[in-house]
């Protein structure tokens, strides 16, 4: 029997209930659609996962891909389960029916990838990064590219790929020097070195198709210089068949976790025949690139939530079979070891992953629902849903990808020793979700652009209509007696943040960016900390109406229970970060660089 690794009650009770995701079959765009549709898609997942994701989450941490005569070599279920996800429909789900995809809305593809990330997230991997790249030439491709390269990647038998990072250019991607220079026919001679691609290349797929940010030569220096291409590891023939596009898988990395998905290190054009095609237009690549990143920033939110709540679920299921110890009332010695859920202290660790993991995947669902929101909406209530998203993109990134390793460093400690050891799967994932809080930008990147760019965008205009939404939560909540008293402390903390705030843009304008940004992280932890609190107190708003109806109910109670929990425990420390954003002690500014050794 396969283990429990999420909860399917409490996600389709954010989908339906709380998000209320059936709303967006009022939209013509989704209105093909129902319910039974929505749960047949979730169902089939599941089923996939089961079956092929979850029985191999072992194996491909033990058995790490190999670089073998220049191929990298992947776990052998994986070509099947990359043809399993073409032929099912899953890469192209989200994709509109005129490019052959199943016009899922967003949140629903979301919340199948994050089913698919509790049972293997090394899997998941491939097909959602194919699913990115094919979005991308959706956008901005020719008729001639979408035809050439769409199809081939939503049948899983070509994978798609994000090429950004260079061995002297990470997250400062103006600094690329991956060069392109016109060959005629459109297309383009690439020459350079990318490092960090993920499943870069394997033999899951025929071909692999990076999206790859290059500089054609004589461009702007910059960002303003940098152009996005199409370069795959085979070209194709005129008669169909393929050839080697002088792209070399140079080197593996060998990770500390998330093994079973390949990370390369690429040498492009070494005897200068390797050609790409431009996708769009020159010198536009990296605004283009960011719709893919925004998509993966959110999946990497989502897919650390993921990681927790699969550990989640292995330490509840362990504390309820292990017995050890006695209740501290407990005097006679005689007496029989009781599980040790019964003790305190691993109910309180048990609840805060509980807390944390239920949370988040409500912001993350939060999230994608925006985003099909401003797609089929238009206007300022387009507009509207955008710049929420844009604002709880970093927020959504970076705070369950911190707090997930803290959440599942608790699952590991609920087994005491043996979380230590590899008998048990915490260790492993551990390990996995620890890559999180790197992916996509490090946290101290998203920091920056939160309170740099995204909290004062347009005016401010997105957190004034963050700000409406999450007051509406608190008026709601303040009308029953569960949720009165957490409706009053996030009312009280929403003034803080606001004081805050305008503290620290006071500051930025006394003594500059670098003060002003030097604590950027710790405003986006709180940040986060009133992003979470709010949806906790939207979630305990409708168990609290539903428990009308269904009084007792044990998991409509749970919500509540973890609104108290983490305003109780999580909510409070909004007061202390505050009072250190809003200190004039200059500590990392002024510290001296020779103290540090």
């Amino acid at each position: 029997m396969t283990k429990k690794y999420y909860s399917k009650e409490h996600l389709k009770f954010l989908l339906y209930d709380v998000h209320q995701v059936e709303r967006l079959l009022e939209y013509d765009y989704y209105s093909v659609h129902d319910r039974a549709t929505f749960d047949l898609f979730l169902d089939a997942t599941e089923d996939v996962a089961s079956e092929h994701f979850y029985p191999i989450l072992t194996e491909m941490d033990r058995n790490e891909p190999q670089l073998t005569d220049g191929r990298v070599r992947v776990h052998p279920n994986m070509r099947k389960i990359m043809e399993i996800m073409g032929e099912g429909g899953w890469i192209s789900s989200a994709a509109p029916y005129e490019l052959g995809g199943n016009q899922i809305p967003t949140t629903i593809m979301y919340a199948a990838s994050f089913i698919m990330g509790c049972a293997n997230y090394s899997v998941t991997a491939f097909p959602f990064l194919s699913m990115g790249a094919a979005g991308l030439i959706a956008s901005f491709g020719s008729e001639e590219q979408k035809a050439k390269y769409i199809p081939r990647i939503f049948n899983g038998t070509w994978q798609g790929t994000m090429a950004l990072t260079e061995p002297g250019a990470g997250s400062s991607l103006s600094d690329i020097t991956t060069t392109a220079v016109p060959a005629g026919d459109g297309c383009y001679k690439i020459q350079g070195q990318k490092i960090f691609i993920s499943c870069g290349d394997s033999d899951a797929v025929d071909n692999v198709v990076h999206l790859m940010l290059a500089r054609i030569k004589g461009a702007p220096a910059g960002v303003k210089g940098i152009s996005l291409f199409i370069v795959p590891r085979e070209r194709i023939n005129a008669d169909g068949t393929l050839t080697c596009n002088d792209i070399a898988t140079a080197g593996l990395y060998h990770k500390m976790g998330y093994k079973g998905a390949p990370i390369v290190h690429l040498a492009i054009g070494e005897h200068e025949d390797c050609y790409g095609e431009l996708l769009g237009e020159a010198n536009k690549g990296l605004s283009y690139m960011f719709q893919m990143m925004n998509e993966a920033r959110i999946s990497v939110g989502l897919h650390a939530t993921s990681i927790a709540t699969a550990a989640y679920y292995a330490s509840l299921q362990y504390t309820r079979e292990r017995s050890q110890g006695r209740p501290v009332t407990a005097k006679d010695p005689n007496l029989p070891p009781v599980p040790i859920i019964q003790h305190a202290d691993v109910r309180r660790l048990l609840l805060a992953q509980k807390a944390f993991v239920e949370g988040a995947l409500s912001l993350e669902i939060q999230c994608s629902m925006y985003e099909d929101l401003r797609k089929v909406t238009s206007g300022e209530e387009s507009e509207r849903y955008s710049l929420m998203l844009d604002l709880l993109t970093p927020v959504a990134k970076s705070y369950p990808s911190e707090t997930g390793c803290l959440s599942t460093s608790w699952a590991l400690q609920c087994l005491g020793g043996y979380g230590f050891t590899k008998d048990f799967p915490q260790e492993q994932y551990y390990r996995e979700v620890r890559i999180h809080p790197i992916h996509e930008g490090t946290t101290a990147i998203h920091g920056l652009d939160l309170l740099g760019r995204k909290v004062m965008a347009k005016n401010g205009q997105g957190i004034m209509y963050l700000m409406q939404e999450v007051m509406q939560e608190i008026s709601t909540g303040e009308q029953h007696p569960d949720t009165a008293a957490a409706a009053a402390a996030l009312k009280k903390r929403i003034q803080i943040l606001q004081e805050t705030t305008m503290h620290l843009f006071k500051v930025a304008q006394q003594e500059g960016p670098d003060v002003f940004l030097s604590d950027a992280t710790l405003y986006l932890e709180m940040f986060g900390i009133m992003v979470m609190s709010w949806q906790w107190l939207k979630i305990a708003n409708i168990a609290q109406q539903q428990l009308v109806n269904r009084p007792g109910d044990t998991f409509l109670q749970s919500k509540i229970t973890c609104l108290k929990y983490f305003f109780e425990y999580e909510l409070i420390k909004v007061d202390y970060l505050s009072k250190r954003l809003k200190s004039e002690v200059r500590i990392t500014t002024q510290l001296n660089e020779e103290e540090l050794d």
